[in-house]
């Protein structure tokens, strides 16, 4: 009987891959001494100076509290790119919701921008309120997604909610 130098599981005779991990079984770990408790096998050698990710850790090195948060700071940008990397559905999520709202907003401040240019001098004054009250609600949902992220918390927004579920796969957390 041999074991696994990974993962310590039994291996069968002539295996040249560990069943239970898949490991390849090159110099297997001798079984323990008969009567020897709390007997386990050694840690797999590092090799040239690096070793594995401990198994808690996702791929990517960040949690995903982290890499949801990290989906809002630059707005629908970082949302993109937290899509098309992380396969996580909360992280998922929270990027499809950060390219809903903050591309929605991005959109009505070009609005906003474009319409002032052909309007009159009166419109102006409203115009300043308008886009002063889209950036202030900006600032509060940048500021808000991002700590319900970093909490774990997966808040939709009532109407960008809905769709970036369903751009995200409606993936359950």
């Amino acid at each position: 009987m041999t074991l696994c130098g990974k993962c310590g599981s039994q291996v069968a005779e002539g295996a040249s891959f560990c069943a239970n991990c898949g490991a390849p079984i090159g110099a297997a770990v001798p079984p323990p001494p008969p009567g020897s408790e709390g007997w386990s096998a050694p840690p797999p050698p590092e090799v040239s100076g690096f070793s594995a990710p401990p198994p808690s850790a996702p791929a990517s090195g960040l949690q995903p509290n982290v890499a949801a948060c990290l989906s809002y700071v630059l707005g629908w940008l970082t949302g993109i790119i937290f899509l098309l990397i992380d396969k996580r559905p909360f992280v998922r999520f929270h990027a499809a919701q950060s390219i809903v709202v903050f591309g929605a907003l991005h959109i009505l401040r070009l609005v906003l921008a474009f319409g002032v240019l052909g309007g009159h001098y009166g419109m102006f004054t409203i115009w300043w309120t308008v886009s002063s009250f889209v950036s202030l609600i900006t600032l509060v949902a940048w500021i808000v997604l991002m700590i319900f992220a970093y909490q774990g918390k997966r808040y939709e927004v009532p109407i960008a909610g809905p769709i970036a579920k369903s751009i995200a796969g409606g993936g359950a957390v």
